[in-house]
């Protein structure tokens, strides 16, 4: 067990000067505990416990009662701790002690967290922490808090708690806790692989602990550092300690420690007893000069009957004690189950609710966008062009939010996962870039790519989750800079192997943000205020995009920024680098202008408002079309007739749109599909380009991106087929 906590008596809650006796008594036990004199902590406790028997001080008896409990958890007598600990139990039922409730709650948690118990620890120390306001106490509860998140591997959290411990202010275990939280931080580097880091806390703990006397976390930072040492090739610093361990633990000191320690841990053990036996004994001698053989033996029946019934008291009064305690425990651990399934269910409802709201939108929407489109096409009066921008805009707007609900949506389903693909991060960033700089250019901002030539060319990642973060960040970044700059920049910061680390960095001169909104900023809906949401738009919702995404890639997004100078967001990646590296070649993608005069197609589309748009968009390109209502509809028109490609509704009554398209593929190979529909929660554009699709366009859009599709996969697919 690390981190033991001994809290002294300075907090008041001994009144009179007289009673000051016992707050000495346990700075005392307080300093041999932390030098490892476990012998004299036992007999500076022992002495604690009588001077509150006799001072019939029942708080002073509880706090030496949890003193010992711990002691001997540290000595690995679990029973014994566990016996000391029920007795202060006993006692804290008849008096009210709120700081001896909250030392118990403690105890508690370090019972849990030494038997493997970690959240249930966690959950008992923020109970403990809820009833005190000592520091010594509260300081410890962090150093536990720390140790317990070590183990169920949330390391950024216990990070926290031990850097907080490096510049504790305890007036009494100041360099003690610095010692255990140095020793943390070396473990926790380890388990990450940064050896170089850990030595250097180890170090610090060692140094510590061998100039205040801490001999057995010299000892834990000795061991520590040999084998961090070894596993960093330095075998010479290795052998050193591993001498220096050898040394200490045959030391004659040592043996005799440790002989001295479990005498004396077993005498403080059967203290009770020993007492009760001497004052029978006293009882017999004093009897035995005045009465007879009979009267002597029925003393010695009497005495034995009652040493016998205490102990049989003490016994079921323990197990009544176990036994209320794993009532307790059972109880709130169905509570526990309970609040964690409703709140489940909870998520579930939101989730599925605002997935059905964002995707029956869609439907209405795409009338919306698709008609105002072709109204700007059929040269308007200026008034209603004017009417009818402010409609595209709004339309656009309510877009773009419903894809971040869906978005945030699907990651807290957990419905996503990054993908491992080759990927060029150069084009990545550039194609980003490339896309908002119109949107720079009206801001009068200039866009800067800094990218490290370092970087290995081709990489295994997901561009489309990377394109989806870095859009967020610098569209952010431009919605709130003008006349000014922006910045994306990438380093390598290391690559061993086929294993890279990059850095990226979003940087702009804009308005910056206050340091009170930085900590939400990352929070749904959050601009920093609302006078920055009205006068900036937008839906509050890209970031935090950015911080779910960046945690699919196990990174964390931070942020530095000053008002009135600007802001910067950086994070770090970690990429496996594809083997057969080939040179950058020209990506920059040049537009096309398709020829769409002649295309016949198929739409299959159930609502009658989109198919009268779909069909006048098409039209606007002179593609003339059959239209299906259906998919078992759809199936029959591919097998009876020829056309040059399908757009294929997902959503339909009967048969789905990816069921139709597997129906179709199997007597039409060749015939491009086009998916068209509203993506819910639980779609997958995998499962569409494993049934036949050639490629996927998310309704609502964009009419140059709908015409872009279809120049993409099917006049192109035409072309090749005239030419070959």
């Amino acid at each position: 067990m690390t981190g033991l906590f001994w809290a002294i008596g300075l907090r008041a809650q001994i009144p009179n000067a007289a009673e000051q006796e016992f707050n000495a008594y346990i700075q005392k036990a307080l300093i041999y505990r932390n030098q490892g004199q476990m012998d004299q902590a036992l007999e500076t406790l022992d002495a604690a416990a009588e001077w509150s028997e006799k001072q019939q001080n029942e708080k002073g008896l509880v706090d030496s009662y949890h003193y010992f409990a711990l002691l001997y958890q540290k000595l690995g007598k679990r029973e014994t701790s566990s016996f000391y600990w029920d007795r202060a139990a006993l006692l804290l039922e008849n008096i009210q002690y709120p700081y001896g409730t909250a030392f118990h709650r403690y105890i508690e948690a370090r019972m849990l967290l030494e038997s493997g118990n970690y959240f249930m620890a966690l959950n008992m120390l923020d109970i403990a922490r809820q009833r005190t306001n000592d520091r010594n106490l509260l300081n410890h509860i962090i150093l536990a808090e720390a140790e317990s998140y070590l183990k169920i591997g949330k390391t950024d959290l216990a990070e926290t708690n031990y850097n907080a411990l490096l510049i504790n202010s305890d007036p009494l275990e100041r360099e003690y806790l610095r010692t255990r939280a140095y020793l943390g931080l070396a473990h926790l580097r380890q388990e990450q692989g940064q050896t170089p880091q850990a030595i250097e806390h180890a170090e610090n703990a060692r140094t510590i602990a061998a100039s205040e006397g801490f001999s057995n976390e010299q000892m834990d930072a000795i061991l520590l550092l040999s084998g961090l040492y070894e596993s960093n090739g330095d075998f010479a610093n290795a052998l050193l300690y591993e001498r220096q361990m050898a040394q200490l633990k045959d030391s004659v000191f040592t043996l005799q420690k440790a002989e001295v320690e479990s005498s004396t841990a077993n005498q403080v053990q059967f203290e009770y007893l020993d007492k009760e036996i001497k004052r029978q004994d006293e009882e017999i001698v004093r009897l035995h000069k005045s009465a007879n053989r009979s009267e002597l033996t029925v003393i010695f029946t009497s005495i034995f009957l009652t040493i016998i019934s205490l102990l049989a008291v003490s016994l079921y009064r323990n197990n009544q004690i176990k036994l209320k305690t794993n009532d307790l425990l059972h109880t709130k651990n169905r509570e526990l189950q309970s609040a964690r399934d409703a709140a489940v269910q909870a998520m579930e409802a939101k989730t599925n609710f605002l997935s059905t709201v964002s995707h029956e939108l869609r439907t209405p929407l795409y009338a919306v966008t698709g008609l105002t489109h072709l109204l700007l096409e059929e040269n308007p009066s200026e008034s209603q062009k004017e009417h009818l921008k402010a409609l595209k805009f709004s339309g656009d707007y309510l877009l773009n939010f419903i894809n971040d609900i869906l978005q945030i949506n699907k990651i807290d389903a957990d419905k996503l996962e990054p993908l491992e693909v080759e990927c060029n991060l150069k084009k990545v960033l550039a194609e980003v870039n490339k896309s908002l700089a119109q949107t720079a250019k009206e801001r009068k901002t200039e866009l800067i790519l800094d990218y490290d030539p370092r970087i290995p060319a081709q990489l295994m990642s997901d561009p489309l989750k990377l394109s989806q973060i870095f859009m967020n960040l610098v569209g952010n970044a431009l919605k709130f800079t003008k006349d000014g700059e922006v910045a994306v920049i990438a380093r390598l910061i290391a690559q061993e192997g086929n294993q890279a680390r990059v850095y990226f960095e979003v940087r702009d001169t804009g308005i910056g943000i206050d340091p009170e909104q930085q900590a939400k900023i990352f929070d749904s809906f959050e601009q920093g205020s609302i006078q920055i949401n009205r006068e900036y738009g937008g839906t509050g919702l890209g970031l935090t995009i950015v911080k779910s995404l960046l945690g699919l890639f196990g990174s964390k997004i931070q942020l530095e920024s000053e008002l009135g100078k600007g802001s910067t967001f950086f994070f770090e990646l970690d990429f496996t680098c594809k083997d057969d590296v080939v040179e950058d070649l020209n990506f920059e993608v040049s537009e096309r202008d398709y020829e769409f005069k002649g295309l016949h197609l198929l739409v299959v589309e159930d609502n009658k408002i989109n198919q009268v748009i779909t069909r006048k968009m098409l039209g606007k390109k002179e593609i003339s079309c059959d239209v299906a209502s259906n998919g078992t509809e759809a199936v029959e028109l591919a097998r009876e007739n020829h056309y040059d490609g399908i757009l294929m509704d997902i959503h339909m009554p009967g048969i789905s749109g990816v069921e139709a398209t597997e129906r179709i593929r199997a007597f039409d190979t060749d015939t491009p599909i086009i998916a068209l529909t509203a993506i819910s929660l639980d779609d997958s554009l995998e499962t569409f380009y494993a049934a036949g699709c050639n490629d996927v366009v998310t309704k609502p859009f964009k009419p140059e991106f709908f015409y872009r599709k279809i120049g993409e996969n099917i006049v192109e697919h035409k072309m090749r087929k005239t030419t070959s």
